[in-house]
């Protein structure tokens, strides 16, 4: 089989750049969201702060990741990579994942250490300072997560996250100093505390967003809908009368579809063939994320025995 088109190996032009200008963004934000943090929590006495602008630089590196990821999805398939280069967004996503995981050990190793610290109570003016960057972040989360949804990125979605996780870090960090504020002498260690607790709400999303990754690039079998909705277009092919095996996986941002349509066992091959160029045009308009269909035609046997469950057929060719 020769190399697919661009669009086949790493999914329409359109939905990459729409992937790489939401990295793009949150690069911007973040290096702003940075600066205006550790200042901050240095001028404010908020270890908290300190953390979530830790945090922050964090995100900086992985929209870059995010971005250099999808830069290696756009190339085109070739006689190296036939299915594309899709893989490297989620392998993207991956590194994003343990990249949370390296900033919650670092946050978390630095407030034990703040705890058994005296300090100072952190100034009111930091909770007007991550008030705002809640709120700014949880915008940008929920903007690039869309995003991510709508183009399928797992690596964009795990930028989303990571945002979404900066946020969740503030308004810990927002609830700690309020407590020390309100709490006065001796409650000097509540932000520190609420940077411990930060620190596992990430560890928690990066474990999530890892699974996720995890499955992809081992080819689990996508979510029940979209398999759902090939085999309803290879049945509704006028001919077909049976689909035996579906199998599918996911490559970047598209799906590649491995499938067993039966037929009247007295068609000539010409037409098999003719029949199968069918179910691929019918597969790849009802599910336009689909970049590749490989479909074995078979005789229709009703009275043969049923076929075991898809998964218990993977090894078919």
């Amino acid at each position: 089989m020769g190399p697919q088109t661009e669009e086949q190996g790493g999914g329409p032009r359109g939905v990459v750049g729409r992937g790489m200008r939401a990295a793009i963004l949150g690069l911007v934000v973040n290096g702003v969201l940075v600066v205006v943090k550790l200042m901050a929590g240095i001028l404010g006495h908020s270890y908290a702060l300190v953390a979530d602008a830790i945090e922050s630089s964090t995100d900086l590196f992985s929209s870059l990741i995010v971005w250099a990821g999808l830069r290696v999805t756009e190339r085109p398939a070739d006689e190296s990579y036939p299915y594309g280069y899709g893989k490297a967004e989620t392998l993207a996503a991956a590194v994003v994942s343990l990249m949370l995981f390296g900033a919650a050990a670092g946050i978390a190793a630095a407030a034990v250490h703040e705890i058994a610290t005296p300090h100072h109570v952190p100034a009111p003016f930091t909770l007007a300072v991550l008030a705002a960057v809640v709120v700014i972040k949880e915008a940008l989360s929920r903007s690039v997560l869309r995003v991510g949804e709508e183009t399928g990125s797992t690596a964009v979605k795990a930028d989303a996250w990571h945002h979404r996780s900066d946020a969740l870090t503030s308004a810990a960090a927002f609830v700690g100093i309020a407590v020390a504020l309100w709490g006065g002498e001796g409650w000097e260690s509540a932000d520190d505390w609420a940077a411990l607790v930060a620190a596992g709400i990430i560890a928690i999303n990066g474990g999530l967003l890892l699974r996720g990754a995890a499955r992809e690039l081992m080819d689990r079998m996508p979510e029940t809908p979209v398999v759902d909705e090939i085999g309803s277009a290879a049945r509704g092919v006028a001919g077909v009368l049976d689909v035996e095996t579906l199998i599918v996986r996911k490559v970047g941002t598209a799906y590649y579809v491995d499938l067993h349509a039966q037929a009247d066992p007295a068609l000539p091959l010409r037409e098999a063939h003719i029949l199968s160029g069918k179910v691929k045009g019918a597969i790849r308009a009802a599910v336009p994320a689909v970049a590749g269909v490989l479909v074995h035609m078979e005789p229709f046997e009703p009275d043969a025995e049923p076929a075991p469950p898809a998964a218990a057929r993977v090894g078919l060719s």
